[in-house]
């Protein structure tokens, strides 16, 4: 296969792998990958708000906790969830970027 999407399991959404560049690709291909790439793309918004609400109670028993290694541990995840969602606003932008190559 020329292109798949596969499930990235950090992220909880699958991301595309491409074996060949943009260019290279038939518009029919391209087509089709937009399509796909845009049913992922719409729910990138649900899956950043369930991060959002885990950070909420996380930094709630944070804020309580009194263990200091425990607190570390807390912050540690409240770190990776806030990366989590930094990468996926950064994948949601992807569509632009092929958006714009299509049309040049």
């Amino acid at each position: 296969m020329r292109y798949q999407f596969i499930l990235d399991e950090r992220l909880g959404i699958p991301l595309p792998h491409l074996s060949l560049d943009w260019e290279e690709y038939t518009g029919e291909e391209r087509a089709d990958m937009l399509l796909k790439w845009e049913e992922i793309r719409a729910k990138i918004p649900d899956r950043i708000k369930e991060l959002e609400a885990i950070i909420v109670e996380k930094t709630k028993q944070l804020s309580e906790e009194e263990d200091f290694a425990r607190s570390c541990e807390l912050n540690t995840e409240i770190h990776e969830l806030a990366s989590l969602i930094n990468d996926l606003n950064i994948w949601f932008r992807v569509q632009q970027d092929y958006d714009t190559k299509m049309h040049q």
